[in-house]
């Protein structure tokens, strides 16, 4: 993520925290008191977001000197250290929660995405994740599901073109949606991949029919329905078509839509409802 755009997020998390001042602090430590605090893992995962805390930090507090002992990425266990900070203990302690917070929810989508991205590694698959992310930190929750081994699927609406089902219909129909994109990206000038969602097989020959799609998503199809699918696109198609399945897909499903044969599995609940690593940021003394 820009360091600019970063910047702008992380004043907004302390406006948003600390306002005219962290009082309790204020109240009971000596400006000038200086001290060290240590990031302790709680739980067993993959790290993230050490890059992005070392820009709280030196964004609230140039001066505050960091040791870092572990990478972004890295697989961690309870107890492990991932960094010390060495500063005013003011800084210190108005750095804590909003650190904290970041950390512990792009650690847990790291850890979430390798869960699933191992399970289907020896297939050549790959998991995607999806725009089902909190509103503010879409940039930096992909980069936590590409920490963890997964692959980003559009940043937004403005990166990559994807006719989903009401598209569809409010278009008039699988051609039209279609043609309609790719004259879109002529008239524009653009260069934007163009990923469809289909619902059925007929829906399937018709994508293929217009030689248009880039990619070919199949929604709430079964693992068998899936294998079918491939099968018909890549016997259908003249050249070669991206296959993605989506739609209600878990951890215990994963791996059968990954033997079906698609390129891509998207998984809305690698940011949507995880689960945050936990970790603290304690005082040495």
């Amino acid at each position: 993520m820009d360091k600019k755009e970063l910047n702008k997020l992380i004043q907004i998390w302390f406006d948003e925290d600390i306002r005219d001042g962290d009082h309790t602090s204020l109240s009971c430590i000596p400006a000038d008191q200086m001290g060290c605090q240590q990031l302790i893992i709680k739980d067993d995962g993959i790290i993230a977001g050490i890059e992005v805390a070392k820009e709280i930090i030196h964004h609230f507090d140039p001066e505050c000197r960091i040791e870092q002992l572990i990478e972004d990425g890295a697989a961690v266990k309870k107890g492990d250290i991932a960094f010390r900070v060495y500063g005013r203990e003011l800084s210190l302690l108005q750095i804590e929660r909003t650190m904290l917070n970041i950390m512990q929810r792009m650690s847990g989508i790291a850890t979430t995405t390798h869960r699933y991205q191992q399970l289907i590694a020896d297939t050549g698959c790959h998991v995607l994740d999806t725009r089902k992310t909190t509103p503010g930190l879409r940039y930096l929750e992909k980069e936590a599901v590409a920490i963890g081994g997964g692959m980003n699927h559009r940043i937004g609406l403005f990166d990559m073109i994807l006719l989903k089902d009401n598209h569809v219909d409010f278009a008039g129909g699988i051609t039209a949606a279609l043609t309609r994109a790719r004259d879109y990206c002529k008239e524009k000038g653009k260069k934007l991949r163009i990923e469809i969602e289909t619902r059925n097989e007929e829906e399937i020959r018709e994508a293929i029919a217009t030689n248009i799609p880039d990619r070919i998503m199949l929604d709430n199809f079964t693992p068998e329905r899936t294998k079918d699918a491939v099968k018909l696109i890549r016997s259908l198609s003249s050249r070669f078509i991206e296959i993605e399945s989506s739609g209600g897909i878990t951890i215990d499903t994963l791996r059968e839509y990954a033997l079906a044969g698609v390129d891509f599995v998207s998984v809305g609940a690698l940011t949507h409802s995880v689960k945050s690593l936990d970790m603290s940021f304690k005082a040495m003394k």
